[in-house]
């Protein structure tokens, strides 16, 4: 099994900061793409931003210049340095990983989730 443990969320107040990380642990043979996304109650999981493993990033618009994703591939984590806080980025972030796993006998490449860190944006 892939595990992805989280940690970094919490409240804090409007244009303050928090770093959110993601790593991952188990039989992983390698990990590709990695991202973060983030959901309200009622509403779908959207991509906050993501990263190759060659490190080209990607972000929603609505984060564009504020949040900065990067990683280390030696450790399997994922951050996300959140800058500029707003209310509206108020959600649950969920972390999200593809890796290639080699589970008897096979190799197999699945998508992989964190069990998600409430951030909480409010004066």
């Amino acid at each position: 099994q892939v595990q992805l443990v989280e940690s970094g969320g919490g409240l804090v107040q409007p244009g303050g900061s928090l770093r959110l990380s993601c790593a991952a642990s188990g039989n992983i043979f390698r990990v590709y793409a990695m991202g973060w996304y983030r959901q309200v109650p009622g509403k779908q999981r959207d991509l906050v931003a993501a990263i190759t493993s060659g490190g080209s990033a990607n972000y929603a618009d609505s984060v564009k210049g504020r949040f900065t994703i990067s990683r280390d591939n030696a450790k399997n984590t994922v951050y996300l340095q959140m800058n500029s806080l707003k209310p509206e980025d108020t959600a649950v972030y969920y972390c999200n990983a593809n890796a290639d796993t080699f589970v008897i006998g096979r190799w197999s490449n699945n998508d992989y989730w964190g069990q998600g860190t409430q951030v909480t944006v409010s004066s």
